[in-house]
């Protein structure tokens, strides 16, 4: 939303309403049908709202079915600026920009990031199941026994003889 205006991030939340609901009845525009308003940023002086959509469509008409509803958005920004008037009361009305929102496709490449790490790690977790040590099981030295004088006086015995 709005950082820590409490005023700005309820602007937005309204502003968000009443375009996404202006959209379903008001514009009749079949270019914005799979369109989705994800979030509004209104600034500290509300004067600009940045409106973040993003839209729903089959993978190989993805481009352009986007580039027909950011032009529907930039044709109705106008009157979505008016109705936002309208419902929002306020003596300035914020501009509107509409920006695209790539976090959902964003959101998709992370996600077959994490499978693929996943994968891996169940790769490694079969590899160590059956892995051996390569040299001996407990590589660390082993404390020594301690000699007592008795060690010593047997060495010596031994040692004369």
């Amino acid at each position: 939303m709005a950082g820590t205006n409490p005023r700005a991030a309820r602007i937005a939340a309204l502003i968000q309403r009443v375009i996404a609901s202006s959209m379903e009845r008001t514009l009749h525009d079949k270019r914005l049908k799979n369109v989705t308003i994800t979030d509004v940023r209104v600034t500290g002086d509300l004067q600009i709202a940045r409106v973040y959509w993003t839209q729903l469509g089959d993978e190989g008409k993805a481009e352009g079915e986007r580039r027909r509803a950011e032009q529907a958005l930039k044709q109705s920004s106008g009157r979505l600026r008016t109705l936002v008037g309208a419902k929002a009361g306020l003596r300035l009305t914020p501009q509107l920009q509409f920006v695209y929102d790539e976090v959902p496709s964003e959101a998709h490449e992370i996600e077959d990031i994490l499978t693929a790490a996943h994968r891996r790690d169940e790769e490694l977790a079969r590899t160590r199941a059956t892995a051996e040590y390569a040299g001996d099981a407990d590589p660390y030295q082993q404390p020594r026994e301690k000699k007592t004088a008795a060690d010593f006086e047997d060495d010596s015995v031994e040692e004369e003889q």
